[in-house]
């Protein structure tokens, strides 16, 4: 069973705040803690975006991959 610090609905906010709130959140996060990212696509760019801000300082882990709902582990190393 997983647990998560936050969790958040990507599709629940508008384009303009999501990478800004999803960001926010998990620099709040407590090393080895997790957040779960809920969203109506799968969030790559988002990934992309981790590995260039946070290189070495996550772990991603799909959930859910599709076909209309993407639920994504991130967790804090």
């Amino acid at each position: 069973m997983n647990t998560y610090a936050a969790t958040i609905n990507a599709t629940e906010y508008p384009p303009h705040l999501k990478h800004k709130i999803i960001f926010e959140t998990f620099d709040q996060l407590q090393p080895e803690e997790a957040m779960l990212l809920i969203n109506d696509h799968d969030p790559k760019p988002l990934r992309f975006q981790f590995q260039s801000t946070h290189p070495d300082g996550f772990d991603w882990e799909y959930i859910e991959q599709g076909p209309t709902t993407f639920q994504v582990k991130i967790s804090k190393r």
